[in-house]
Order: C-alpha cells, then structure tokens, then sequence
C-alpha cells in the first residue's frame, strides 16, 4: 500500500467530485494515491458502456482508485483516471449488454456491442469480479452493509473469508490508500444498471448466449 502522493492538488476537494458510488445514499470521499494502477494492466484510451436488467452479487465491496492508460488511441502519451472500484466474489447478471465504440480510419465509428444472458435460466456468471467504473446509475439493494470501514480492514483486506464473508479482496497490484474509504456488504441487488467503465476483470467470466455484433455509427450502443 502506498501512502497519498504530496502535491498540489486539494484532494479532499477532488475527493468531492467523485462520481457517485454503487450505495447512492452514501457519500464516499475516496483518498487517490498519485501513480496508482487500480487494474493490473494499462487501460486503452476508451470508456465502455455496460447494461444489465439485473446483477446479484454476493461478497460486494468498493474503494477508489486510479486506473493509468493511454491519452490516444494511437499515442504514447499517459493520463490517470480516477476510477470507484466495485468487487464481488461471485455476480449473477441477467441480460448484460456491453459496447464500445471505435474511429476506424476511412469507415468512420464502429460499435462493437456484446450481449449475454437474455435467457434469465442462463445468466451471466462471474467469480472475483472487479470493476472499475466512473459513472453509475441503478436501484440498488444492499444486505448487512458497512459504510467507512478502513481499506486495510474489510474482511478480505488479506484474502480471508473474513467473520461475515463480505470484500473486498483487494486485487494484487492495486495500490491504494490502505487507511482510505470503503464500503462492503454480504449481499448487493442492482436493478436496471447503466454504467460506464474503463476495465472489467473477473477469475472466471461464463457469457452464456453470447452475441457479438459490429455497427456503423453509434446508435447500436447500449445507452
């Protein structure tokens, strides 16, 4: 864990301007260390849409972080993002829609959109799920939920089971401020998610009915 950068900026006042956490009635000031890599990898350039009718995730947790990529596609140049990331040991989602969209020289924009688990008897199922989200809209549900627990403190700070089997098990390589805000609960209901995301990461993905499609334009994507 890394302690908060020194600089100029006014984090607690950044702190403030974060996009709203998955508990909307819960207001989340988030300490960012400078430099910190929320996914193991460098994120492209291009947020994704995600959508689902239903995710029923147990063992949910949420902390801040940052995730570093790339300004341009086709540049070298890095920038940070700052990222609220939600966790679950394992999620059950119904009808997920995911898109993206790309400017393909002489052809303009192309959306790739990706749908799973129309059929509720054959939903998408996900174990060490994270994702790291900058924007968030849903109705949410939560069960035996603990708001400002310390990062280094959740139950699976350490990868145990922890006393009541919440999160988050913090993802090796994600450099966070241990003493930091986080929030985690036995269970979480989310209804009619829309969110918008730099990465997605899981143990184990399983896209039953998987569709994948390309489309000119963007009035294919998911929202």
């Amino acid at each position: 864990m890394e302690s908060m950068a020194r600089g100029g900026t006014r984090w607690k006042r950044f702190a403030l301007v974060m996009v709203p956490s998955v508990a909307a009635t819960a207001a989340i000031g988030i300490g960012l260390a400078q430099g910190a890599l929320a996914a193991s990898f460098a994120v492209s350039g291009q947020q994704f849409k995600v959508t689902a009718d239903y995710l029923d995730g147990a063992g949910f947790a949420q902390y801040g972080g940052v995730d570093v990529g790339y300004k341009e596609m086709d540049g070298k140049e890095k920038v940070m993002h700052p990222v609220a990331i939600s966790t679950f040991r394992t999620a059950r989602i119904e009808n997920m829609c995911q898109s993206v969209v790309t400017d393909v020289p002489l052809l303009g924009k192309i959306t790739l959109r990706l749908k799973a688990g129309e059929d509720r008897d054959r939903p998408v199922r996900a174990e060490n799920l994270y994702l790291d989200i900058s924007q968030l809209d849903a109705d949410a549900k939560f069960k035996n939920i603990d708001i400002g627990v310390a990062v280094k403190d959740t139950d699976n700070a350490e990868g145990g089971d922890g006393p009541a089997g919440k999160g988050p098990a913090v993802k090796p390589g994600d450099r966070v401020q241990e003493n930091g805000f986080a929030q985690q609960a036995e269970r979480a209901q989310l209804w009619d998610v829309k969110q918008t995301a730099w990465a997605t990461t899981a143990g184990s993905f399983t896209l039953n009915g998987l569709s994948m499609r390309l489309h000119r334009g963007t009035d294919k994507e998911c929202f």
